[in-house]
């Protein structure tokens, strides 16, 4: 039985371990590590210290599906959809721009609960706060040193961390890239933002007209809003994404440090906004891919025997589809080295 690691729990690795699974079944052990405390990467949902508030998304906010998309991942956004976990988007996104034939849906559960399906569903043993530094070569074999010191052998690898920490692992990976792998990976860039969840008590108020979320165009430092009240009696979350340009004005500050400075806009905003009970703000060095992989390859095949690969939204496009694509394209060399 081969031994499989996936780096990563976010979409790109939940998908690959879910796809995997159902190709090869009980032919393969799929291990998943990463280094946060739980899943969900970039599409994690975050639950409130006090459990009378409603969860919120700090990451990806609403998934948008072309009609090309649509129709070569149906299978995906089907399952999703019958599941109960994608609905289509059904209330006001001020300033949200359409594409022709564009489909949008949001989460029910929250973001997260994605990626716990196809985690779930991969039967995968998935461990948490295993911090990857290096992956060096051993025969037939990879051995991956984590950060605590220790380290473990798998037969095949899938690497879905952002681009820039896969350029700074030790051991094999590096030497083992051509010189166009590497020129074409040091070519990718990433936009860096702030993101704040608000909680509020199930007696907050929200006085907003007749928008749910609303992007924001004439701030300096906030980009998007969006809250979430819940008929069950819980309290509402508020959630703000800050601009790109603010993000990389102030990347090297420390969060604590730029959490008042969001605050200060959101109530220039919002000036009746009730007193939360709590704040989480969360800085997402790592938001979106601006600039892909040349060419939207899916994955980077590092090393055939044993197989290393690289995988994530940088090697097609910086949204769920290209998750999707990338696992898929992950999927293909894994099932013939396998």
């Amino acid at each position: 039985m081969s031994r499989v690691l996936i780096v990563g729990a976010g979409l790109t690795g939940s998908l690959c371990a879910c796809l995997l699974r159902r190709e090869l079944q009980s032919r393969v052990q799929i291990v998943v590590w990463d280094k946060a405390r739980g899943s969900g990467g970039r599409m994690s949902t975050t639950r409130p210290p006090d459990p009378s508030s409603h969860s919120a998304d700090l990451g990806a906010q609403y998934i948008t599906a072309t009609p090309s998309y649509s129709q070569s991942h149906h299978s995906v956004y089907s399952e999703l959809l019958s599941a109960g976990l994608l609905k289509p988007l059904d209330f006001l996104v001020e300033g949200l721009k359409h594409g022709d034939g564009n489909q949008d849906y949001v989460t029910p559960l929250g973001m997260g609960s994605i990626v716990k399906h196809f985690l779930s569903e991969s039967g995968a043993d998935l461990f948490f706060e295993r911090h990857v530094t290096g992956l060096f070569r051993r025969g037939a074999s990879w051995e991956v040193e984590r950060k605590a010191g220790d380290s473990e052998m798998f037969d095949a690898v899938v690497v879905t961390m952002p681009v820039p920490q896969i350029l700074q692992l030790h051991g094999d990976v590096l030497p083992l890239l051509s010189v166009h792998q590497q020129q074409q990976l040091d070519r990718v860039v990433y936009s860096s933002r702030f993101a704040a969840a608000l909680f509020f008590s199930p007696d907050a108020v929200f006085g907003f007209p007749d928008w749910t979320a609303r992007y924001v165009s004439d701030n300096c430092c906030i980009r998007y809003i969006r809250h979430n009240a819940d008929a069950g009696g819980l309290g509402p979350s508020l959630v703000v994404h800050t601009s790109v340009s603010f993000g990389a004005e102030h990347l090297e500050r420390d969060t604590q440090d730029v959490q008042p400075i969001i605050l200060q806009e959101l109530h220039t905003l919002l000036p009746a906004l009730p007193q939360p009970i709590s704040i989480k703000c969360h800085k997402w060095r790592y938001s979106q891919v601006l600039t892909a992989v040349p060419g939207c390859p899916g994955q980077m095949t590092v090393l055939e025997r044993p197989l290393l690969v690289l995988a994530g939204d940088a090697f097609v496009h910086s949204n769920f589809d290209g998750c999707v694509e990338s696992a898929q394209s992950a999927l293909r060399v894994l099932k013939a080295s396998l």
